[in-house]
């Protein structure tokens, strides 16, 4: 089964998929290698790692595309990524649809917010006429070759306009074909309860660190019906954790002894980025070369 097909049975399946964010193809790796099922590359994260700023929507499709293609290529697992506005009209969602395809995403969602897009829990946000949105989604649709890429659609309208409108927004985006929809910030039991059963499709819930905390666990959301829950922010706010800590240390004691504890070791480093089957692939090249040249000397 390939990863477009294998986040299809996450989103379809009963059982809660926790995905946790990556910044980068390292942490990326990270994810896979302790046992993850599926990824989440979102813009708040990606802007933070790229441009170490807030997610106000300052990058662009071109950015981005390259950005889930290196987090792509790190893993066998899905990655579910975040597609902003679409960014522009339907002919840039078009694009966005085939340049996310070629980088590898096995899914992504689109806002409904105005260009430029920024996080959903930021305040400031503005939404376009639900006609556009669902014009959108319609050439997203047609657009993807590959009838497996996984596509959302969410709406940020519940902060806007209120929850009714959310709600509304949502079952017309599945009404034109969406393979799930998102109404952002409805972030406890009762709201996600209320989700599911006045949305159809399945319900991804975000537990992200710039929505502050919630009241919620997961044995609650996934009582409650929830297939898969993100935590898209959760390792760019580790790793920055861990930057800013030893770098402290450093700092503080002038030497690099009292760092060590805090670093990885360099054996589990090289297994990570898989430095043996490096070696491994040059050693074969290299033998095949000199058989060649030795072969044509002998003749």
């Amino acid at each position: 089964m390939n990863a477009r097909k294998k986040l299809r049975a996450i989103m379809a399946g009963k059982k809660l998929v926790l995905m946790p964010g990556a910044y980068d193809g390292l942490s990326a790796r990270i994810i896979e290698a302790e046992g993850f099922e599926a990824i989440v590359a979102g813009g708040y994260a990606a802007v933070g790692s790229m441009l170490a700023q807030a997610d106000m929507g300052q990058s662009n499709m071109r950015d981005y595309a390259a950005h889930y293609g290196r987090i792509c290529d790190a893993v066998e697992i899905p990655v579910y990524v975040d597609a902003d506005t679409g960014f522009g009209g339907v002919n840039n969602v078009r694009q966005m649809i085939r340049a996310f395809e070629a980088a590898g995403v096995s899914g992504l969602f689109i806002s409904d917010q105005v260009f430029p897009n920024r996080c959903g829990y930021l305040p400031g946000k503005q939404i376009v006429p639900v006609e556009q949105m669902l014009a959108k989604v319609k050439a997203a649709l047609d657009a993807r070759r590959d009838p497996d890429l996984f596509i959302a659609a969410r709406t940020d309208a519940a902060s806007v306009e209120g929850v009714e409108a959310a709600i509304e927004r949502c079952q017309l985006f599945m009404e034109a074909g969406a393979d799930m929809a998102k109404p952002m910030g409805f972030d406890t039991i009762p709201d996600i309860k209320r989700a599911l059963r006045e949305i159809p499709g399945p319900h991804m819930a975000t537990l992200s660190q710039a929505a502050g905390p919630k009241a919620r666990s997961l044995p609650e959301l996934e009582a409650a019906g929830v297939c898969s829950a993100t935590f898209p922010s959760l390792a760019l706010f580790a790793a920055a954790n861990a930057v800013r800590n030893v770098l402290r240390v450093l700092k503080k004691s002038d030497t690099l002894a009292p760092c060590q504890e805090h670093l990885i070791p360099l054996d589990d480093y090289y297994d990570l980025v898989g430095l043996k089957p490096l070696l491994a692939r040059e050693e074969s090249y290299d033998k095949a070369a000199a058989a060649l040249t030795q072969r044509r000397a002998a003749e």
